[in-house]
Formats: structure tokens, C-alpha cells, sequence
């Protein structure tokens, strides 16, 4: 058994079942090993999770910068619509974001600062990233120039965190639903249609 195997087997029973759902004794079998050999590597359950964690928001935030490296040059219309399906395909098929969205939106209530430290951080990151692509697509005319980037790309996030909530919620379905008329009113908003 290796460090990284115990740390994947914890991150899958975190997505899957939360902190409360998830005991050291599930993640040890998971592993097979006896659960007192998960000790030699960390003291607790919340070290393992906040270690989890902290590697969990660095994947899914390169998850993120990859995909605004590879995007950048499309129109912003097509950019931002990819990078709302590329979430929820994240998250149909990653245990990552499962776990990300799951602590992001239900943290233990003992860890909650350290955990929301870590979702604000992100939050703030993918804002800061997605405002200089904003500003450009006002500078060539791709969205109305009227409005404001920073309240646009705040307001896109607030599309994306409704299309987390019907990933959590509802299932492929209603996520679907959600993504699709969330996305025409923002767009009907900041487009110079």
C-alpha cells in the first residue's frame, strides 16, 4: 500500500459519502490494510481529508488553467458555454469534483473555515482568470461594451454555481435543463445580439 493509494481510496469515499459518511476503518478496507496502518501516515480523519482536500483544489484548479490555456483564442461565447459543460463532464466522470463540489457545498461543520478558505480561494482564482479573457471579448466587440467585466464574470459564476447545485440536486437532467436556460439569459445579457 502506498501513500498515494490511501489518499485515492479516501478521496473516493469522501465523494461518495462525505466526511460523515466516510470512516477511517471504510477507507482502510477500501486499501486493505488494517486501519490502524492509516496512522503511520496521518494523525486523523481530518488530516487525511484537509490533505485530500489542499491536492483536490490544486487539480481542479489546474483543471481550470488548462482549460483556459487551450480555449483562450475561441470566441467568448463558445469559451464560456465549453467551460460550463466541461464542468459538469468533470464531474460525471472525475472523483475530484465530485469530492470539490460535495465539501465545497456540505464542508464538516469542525472544518469549515479551512475547508471555505480553500473554496474562496478558488473561487477568487478562477475569477481573476476569467476577467482578462472578459475584458478582451469587450475590446473585440464580442460582448456588449457597455457592461461591466467584473460584474459579468461574477454574474458567470453565478451560472456555473447554479449548474454545481443541479449537479449536487438533480442529475444529469435537470443539470441539462439548468445549463441550457441559465446559459441563453446570460448570454442574451452580455452579447451584443
Amino acid at each position: 500500500m502506498t501513500l498515494q493509494q490511501l489518499k485515492e481510496a479516501a478521496l473516493h469515499r469522501f465523494a461518495e459519502h462525505g466526511y460523515d459518511g466516510t470512516s477511517m476503518a471504510h477507507i482502510a478496507e477500501d486499501v486493505g490494510i488494517k486501519k490502524q496502518s492509516i496512522y503511520t501516515h496521518f494523525k486523523g480523519k481530518d488530516e487525511l481529508f484537509l490533505q485530500v482536500c489542499n491536492e483536490v483544489v490544486e487539480n481542479e484548479l489546474k483543471s481550470v488553467i488548462d482549460f483556459i490555456e487551450q480555449n483562450q483564442t475561441r470566441s467568448i461565447e463558445g469559451f464560456l458555454y465549453d467551460f460550463l459543460v466541461h464542468h459538469k463532464e468533470r464531474y460525471e466522470q472525475n472523483a475530484d469534483t465530485k469530492f470539490w463540489l460535495r465539501i465545497s457545498f456540505f464542508p464538516p461543520a469542525h472544518l469549515h473555515g479551512e475547508v471555505m478558505k480553500n473554496v474562496y480561494s478558488y473561487l477568487d482564482k478562477m475569477e481573476e482568470l476569467l476577467e482578462p479573457l472578459m475584458e478582451k471579448a469587450v475590446s473585440e466587440h464580442q460582448i456588449d461594451e457597455t457592461i461591466d467585466v467584473k460584474r459579468a464574470t461574477a454574474a458567470f459564476l453565478g451560472v456555473l454555481d447554479g449548474v454545481f447545485v443541479e449537479m449536487l440536486y438533480g442529475g444529469p437532467e435537470r443539470t441539462n435543463k439548468r445549463l441550457d436556460a441559465s446559459w441563453h439569459f446570460y448570454w442574451r445579457g452580455v452579447s451584443k445580439e
